[in-house]
């Protein structure tokens, strides 16, 4: 691989490129918020803004297509902080509403990994759908593989793709990475150091409320590529967070605020997606996005607090932090409105801490807390559970 020179803007024009070179047409990704009706709070893959074409609408650039969309997944807040997941990041993405096949998909990514990307392919690894008591194995994909050499993983439940428990699904083909310091060892599904970068989903069945599957009108495939993990592994950093895109936060945020690396991380990813946020439209508020906002806000505030240094402020960020930001993610955002939403947010959570402080002072919470009590501090006080724990453990 060339981890000399390669930047995440380099890698994103290389791929739309290869794709357009196939008669893909790039269409414009979608902001954070979903199109009316998805029930979801925030696009969260590549897929959301194109559902009705996947059911069958045509789409009017035809049907190949390529995108970058940013995308928002709140069911990893608890993994961030290691080396490759990030609450706010751009999916590569490319799709066939009922044109070619798997095979074909799996084909032409390999070739980009390894001739695009330049990619030892003796560092690649596949994983297959095996087979269920519905579904026969992908035959097609595992001898795609065999044929370019490729070992591959049998799974089941890790290469079915679905977007919740009904609606458009498929088997899917994984694509690893080795990542280690030795040649590569064992499988995907045995040894962490093969690392995922990309997803190709066969999407070719619904499965409806009693679990059994019925063909989507189309054969498509949907594919999707984390450009901030193939960016940092191509770069030949050893997490996301090393990447390109993060070197103004790593310049700037230690000399700011000292932290360990997983806090220093933490707090940089929060910040840095609260900013995409609010750079869509979305205000802090007690539910909804608004309150993944305020919970993003308020996780940097407890990191920044610990042990009371609550002399840490966000009016001391530099403007080049939000300039950066807003600027990758072509929003076209006065960076002062950023800061202003922020720092409105601080002294919120500011104020609420002290009113915390005073009310679990009182002698009836002084032992444990019950349900009950949780409710009670939350209803009449405004106080949710993760800072009632937090206040009491500091």
């Amino acid at each position: 691989m060339n981890t000399e020179s390669i930047t995440t803007e380099d890698v994103v024009r290389t791929f739309v490129e290869y794709y357009e070179e196939r008669g893909h047409r790039r269409i414009t990704g979608s902001t954070l918020l979903p199109p009316p009706g998805d029930p979801v709070l925030f696009t969260s893959s590549g897929m959301h803004p194109l559902t009705p074409y996947l059911e069958g609408r045509p789409h009017p650039l035809g049907r190949r297509l390529v995108n970058v969309q940013r995308c928002l997944r709140t069911t990893d807040l608890e993994e961030v902080g290691d080396s490759t997941h990030l609450t706010v990041f751009e999916m590569l993405g490319t799709w066939s509403l009922g044109d070619y096949e798997g095979p074909r998909s799996l084909d032409w990514g390999y070739g980009l990994l390894t001739d695009g990307f330049g990619i030892d392919p003796r560092l690649l690894h596949a994983t297959v759908f095996g087979g269920d008591d519905q579904l026969g194995p992908d035959t097609a994909s595992l001898e795609l593989w065999q044929q370019r050499g490729v070992p591959v993983e049998l799974t089941v439940e890790d290469n079915w793709w679905s977007n919740g428990p009904t609606g458009p699904c498929g088997p899917d083909s994984e694509i690893f990475l080795w990542t280690g310091d030795t040649p590569p060892e064992s499988t995907p599904t045995g040894d962490d150091r093969w690392v995922e970068v990309w997803n190709h989903v066969m999407m070719r069945h619904r499965r409806l409320a009693d679990g059994s599957l019925v063909p989507l009108p189309q054969r498509n495939i949907d594919t999707g590529l984390g450009l901030e993990r193939l960016a940092s592994l191509l770069q030949g950093r050893t997490s996301v967070f090393e990447s390109d895109l993060f070197d103004p936060w790593r310049r700037l945020v230690p000399g700011l605020w000292h932290m360990d690396e997983p806090s220093l991380r933490l707090v940089c990813d929060h910040l840095r997606s609260a900013m995409v946020v609010i750079g869509d439209g979305v205000r802090p508020a007690n539910t909804g996005r608004g309150y993944v906002l305020r919970r993003l806000v308020r996780r940097v505030l407890t990191v920044l607090w610990r042990d009371d240094d609550s002399s840490r402020e966000l009016v001391d960020l530099p403007g080049e932090l939000m300039r950066h930001t807003l600027d990758h993610f072509r929003q076209d955002v006065d960076p002062g409105e950023v800061r202003r939403v922020l720092i409105e947010e601080e002294q919120r959570f500011r104020k609420l801490l002290e009113r915390g402080r005073q009310v679990l002072a009182r002698p009836r919470f002084q032992g444990s807390l019950d349900e009950e009590d949780f409710h009670y501090l939350h209803d009449t006080h405004g106080l949710p559970r993760d800072l009632i724990l937090a206040l009491r453990q500091g």
